[in-house]
């Protein structure tokens, strides 16, 4: 279940003002399916999304959501399926990890927060961080206050001057690794830091039929994903549901239609020599992580060299062919390709 499903979710559920629980993995050991700052959004009905294992804990996550939901106040839960100790907890799931999974519930009283402005991060562009506390004896950070930052401090929440100056070494090192630590603070609280990715955010330029499995899987993966082309027939004939944008426009106004530098990947597959090259001149100084452009080597080393001067910016990040070589022979599979080659190159990012 992607992000952006749990985002959906959580806009339906606060709609209804329902009561949720939002469930932080905050520790793990071992091998376990999902790793530190991971996190679910439960209801008070037992209803989730998410997974933080395979399906075998969020039963009795949603059982103990309950009682987080009853008396107001978050609590911690621990699961050590390591050395068989699995059986003992009548799953035989075999992970032999242990994951450690903060509790906090959420309510209207509270705007939902902090997932609300975790919710804001996400769906923002550019990365983020966030510190959770997740247990204290220190009144400056009690349980449940967060911290979300991405140089500036975006959102403060159950934290007042003092808590902040607190969290501060942790977010410098954060902010430098990239990496989710969880930490004591002088033994006075616990607390998770981590990194909040926000939605990838994919270009297609050119709405032939091969581009239609590409939008849905993007879309699946839980992507947001625009496809631009300037022939109504293919943008009519094609199955662009699933993209948040669709949009006719001539190839040479794609710069003054899109912020550009909004994209972390965009993938050129217009099937016209002339098209392609005026979406690479355009596209040259963005800072996607990803730039591709469908087609053979030469078609690409064809489209840098009738761009002059403005292929130098291009020559060594134009991705040409596109895609990781898995035999792909259909629109299925190369649509395949390109988006793992996407998602590798993103989570190095």
């Amino acid at each position: 279940m992607s992000v952006r499903q749990i985002i959906r979710a959580y806009d339906r559920w606060r709609q209804d003002g329902a009561a949720l629980v939002l469930a932080t993995v905050y520790e793990t050991q071992g091998s376990t399916y999902s790793k530190a700052g991971h996190r679910i959004l439960i209801a008070a009905n037992g209803d989730y999304q998410g997974l933080v294992s395979g399906g075998c804990l969020e039963g009795d996550l949603a059982e103990r959501a309950s009682k987080v939901l009853a008396n107001g106040e978050p609590a911690t839960v621990t699961y050590d399926m390591r050395d068989g100790a699995d059986e003992l907890w009548g799953l035989g799931v075999g992970c032999n990890g242990l994951i450690r999974v903060f509790l906090q519930p959420l309510s209207a009283d509270t705007g939902y927060e902090p997932f609300e402005s975790i919710v804001a991060a996400l769906s923002a562009h550019g990365r983020s961080n966030v510190a959770i506390v997740v247990t204290s004896h220190d009144d400056a950070l009690p349980a449940g206050a967060t911290l979300i930052w991405d140089g500036d401090v975006r959102s403060a929440w159950r934290l007042d001057a003092t808590g902040v100056s607190r969290l501060r070494v942790g977010r410098e090192r954060v902010a430098a690794t990239r990496e989710s630590s969880f930490e004591s603070l002088d033994g006075a609280a616990d607390v998770l830091y981590s990194t909040l990715r926000p939605l990838p955010r994919i270009l297609v330029l050119g709405a032939g039929l091969d581009a239609v499995p590409l939008v849905a899987m993007a879309a699946e993966l839980g992507w947001l994903v625009s496809v631009v082309d300037h022939r109504l027939a293919y943008l009519e004939q094609g199955d662009f549901r699933a993209a948040e944008r669709r949009e006719l426009i001539e190839p040479a106004a794609l710069a003054t239609t899109f912020d550009l530098s909004t994209f972390d990947a965009i993938v050129v597959m217009s099937h016209h020599l002339a098209t392609d090259r005026t979406y690479l001149r355009q596209l040259a100084d963005t800072p996607a992580s990803y730039l591709g452009v469908l087609g053979p080597a030469a078609r690409r080393n064809r489209l840098l060299d009738e761009l002059g001067d403005g292929a130098e910016a291009l020559r060594s990040r134009l991705k040409g062919p596109v895609g990781i070589d898995i035999g792909a022979d259909s629109p299925e599979s190369i649509a395949l390709s390109v988006l793992a080659e996407i998602q590798a190159t993103l989570a190095l990012d």
